[in-house]
C-alpha cells in the first residue's frame, strides 16, 4: 500500500508486514479532490483539496504519526490490479490503521446538535466500513474541528445509522451481527457507481469480489453469492421487495437488487447453523431445505 508522509508530501510504497503505523481519514469526497497522479506530478497544490490534505497530514504529525493514508491520493486508479487490490483490502487497511479521522465537512462545533446526524457523510456507501472497522474514529467537522470521538458520539451515531450501540462500541461484534441486519445497514447508503454499492460492503462480510466496473446491479448479485458460499446464514434472503414497488409489477430472483431491500430487516437473527441444512446455487435456481411455522392468518380485502 502507498502512504502519505505527514511531514513532507511524498508516497512511499510498502508492502506485507513491513508497513508502518499510520493514521487513516475518512471523507466525502468532492470536486478537486488531489488524486494520485496529482501528487506524483506535483499538482497537488493545485487542487481545491489541498487543504483537506494539508489538514490531514497535520493532524497526523499532531498525533505522532510519519504516515497518513488518504484514499484520493494514496490509490494508483490508472492501475487496474492496483484498483482491485485497495478496494478488495480496504476494510483491512481502516482495520489495521493506529486512528481514523472521520471529516464531516458539512459539520461545525457550533451546529453539532443540528447537523451531525444529517451529515452527508452517514450517506456514502464507503463510509459504512470506514465507520465500523478501525480501532479508534476521531470526528472532524469544518476546518478540522474536533467534535468527538465515535465512543463519546455514540449515542447520534446510532440514531443517524440504525446500527446498535454494542457493535459501535467493540467492532468484533460486527460478525455476530446477522447478514440481513448488516444488508439493513447499507439499506440507505448511495454510492456514485452502481457497482460500488457493492464492492463497499466486501469487508463488511469478510468476502472478495473482481472488480468489473460497468456490470452494474450484477455486482451486488455476485457479493450475495459470495455471502451464500462462506456463510451459513438464512438471513440472507430476508428481504422485501413490497416497499419498493410501483406501478409496474416487477419479478425478482432469490437475490435481492440492491440493500435498499433490506431497510426493514434490521431485527432478523439468524438461525444457529447447528439447525440448518447445507444449500446451493444449481442451474435450476435455489436448492434448500428451510424450517416451516405456522402464523396467524389476516384476511385481506379486495
Amino acid at each position: 500500500m502507498s502512504l502519505l508522509r505527514s511531514a513532507i508530501e511524498a508516497l512511499e510504497e510498502f508492502q506485507g508486514e513491513n508497513v508502518p503505523d499510520y493514521a487513516i481519514l475518512s471523507h466525502t469526497w468532492g470536486n478537486g479532490e488531489v488524486t494520485f497522479d496529482d501528487m506524483i506530478g506535483g499538482l497537488a497544490a493545485q487542487k481545491a483539496g489541498y487543504d483537506k490534505l494539508l489538514r490531514t497530514m497535520k493532524r497526523a504529525r499532531d498525533d505522532g504519526f510519519k504516515y497518513v493514508w488518504i484514499d484520493t491520493c494514496c490509490i494508483n486508479k490508472a492501475s487496474s490490479a492496483e484498483l482491485s487490490e485497495a478496494i478488495n483490502s480496504m476494510f483491512a487497511w481502516y482495520q489495521n490503521a493506529c486512528i481514523c479521522y472521520a471529516y464531516l465537512e458539512d459539520v461545525s462545533a457550533s451546529d453539532m446538535d443540528e447537523a451531525f446526524s444529517s451529515s452527508r457523510w452517514f450517506t456514502r456507501g464507503w463510509t459504512l466500513q470506514e465507520l465500523l472497522a478501525p480501532r479508534s474514529v476521531e470526528f472532524y467537522g469544518k476546518d478540522f474541528q474536533h467534535l468527538g470521538s465515535r465512543e463519546t458520539l455514540v449515542s447520534k451515531i446510532s440514531s443517524a445509522t440504525g446500527i446498535d450501540k454494542r457493535t459501535l462500541l467493540n467492532r468484533d461484534r460486527i460478525w455476530r451481527n446477522s447478514v440481513a441486519r448488516r444488508m439493513s445497514w447499507a439499506s440507505k447508503r448511495h454510492t456514485t457507481r452502481i457497482e460500488d454499492m457493492a464492492y463497499s460492503l466486501l469487508g463488511i462480510f469478510n468476502v472478495n469480489l473482481p472488480l468489473l466496473y460497468g456490470e452494474g446491479a450484477k455486482a451486488f448479485t455476485r457479493l450475495q453469492e459470495e455471502i451464500m458460499k462462506d456463510m451459513d446464514d438464512h438471513s440472507l434472503f430476508a428481504w422485501d421487495a413490497r416497499t419498493h414497488c410501483d406501478s409496474i409489477p416487477k419479478q425478482y430472483g432469490v437475490f435481492a437488487p440492491s440493500p435498499k431491500f433490506f431497510v426493514h430487516s434490521g431485527n432478523i437473527l439468524p438461525i444457529p447453523s447447528k439447525d440448518t441444512m447445507p444449500y446451493m446455487m444449481t442451474n435450476k435456481g435455489l436448492q434448500i431445505q428451510m424450517r416451516s411455522c405456522m402464523t396467524s392468518l389476516t384476511k385481506i380485502k379486495d
